[in-house]
């Protein structure tokens, strides 16, 4: 069942239980966040790509307006809620300065997909060692979702809008393991490039073959 929502397009991915905080400047996007927090409604961030206002987004709650300035400004906290796929888009609606659109809900599959995770979290390991960035593994649950990581693997917007419209956790599991397979060993083989640039110049000490 279509309903209608306030659209505020931008150049990111959100995924449901991401925290995001917006500082809020344009006067369409301040007409639509005072209007969402004086009715208590939500409002849809769909992603922005290269080709336009794509199909499918992310419904977001106001948790707080955190800050508001002189000139009307405003800093907001929000969460991601579900996601949804747009059936009518309306760049600016009537009597509105902000843009709108009939949705449908698109149900959300989070069943757990174990064996995908263990792989993931082994090549995880790896990359984070190779950019020095370690303390990142400390940050993540053992049963991480795929959302959890989706914003820590090196993706492109155009990427990480795929991970949000796959349809099942496996498959979106299937499609974070196949980029950290790619990736990973381009990393790895980079850091060796690295340290054989600085031993370029140096006195080296070198154990001659036996033959």
């Amino acid at each position: 069942m279509s309903r209608f929502l306030p659209l505020f397009p931008l150049n990111i991915v959100v995924f449901p239980g991401e925290k995001l905080n917006l500082h809020i400047f344009e006067p369409r996007y301040r007409q639509l966040i005072t209007e969402c927090q004086a009715n208590d409604t939500t409002f849809g961030i769909p992603v922005y790509l290269e080709s336009g206002v794509a199909e499918y987004g992310t419904e977001i709650k106001i948790l707080s307006i955190e800050k508001k300035y002189a000139g009307g400004e405003m800093d907001i906290k929000t969460k991601g809620m579900g996601i949804f796929q747009i059936k009518h888009f309306h760049k600016q609606m009537p009597g509105r300065l902000y843009a709108g659109g009939e949705v449908e809900e698109v149900p959300l599959d989070l069943k757990d997909a174990p064996v995908q995770r263990q792989q993931i979290e082994l090549l995880l390991k790896k990359l984070y060692h190779a950019l020095g960035i370690q303390s990142l593994m400390l940050t993540l649950a053992p049963d991480f979702k795929s959302f959890d990581i989706a914003h820590h693997l090196g993706m492109t917007t155009e990427q990480e809008y795929q991970v949000l419209i796959c349809p099942t956790e496996e498959e979106r599991f299937d499609m974070i393991l196949k980029h950290l397979t790619n990736i990973v060993p381009i990393v790895l083989e980079t850091e060796l490039l690295k340290e054989r640039v600085k031993l370029n110049g140096h006195f080296k000490q070198l154990l001659p073959p036996n033959f």
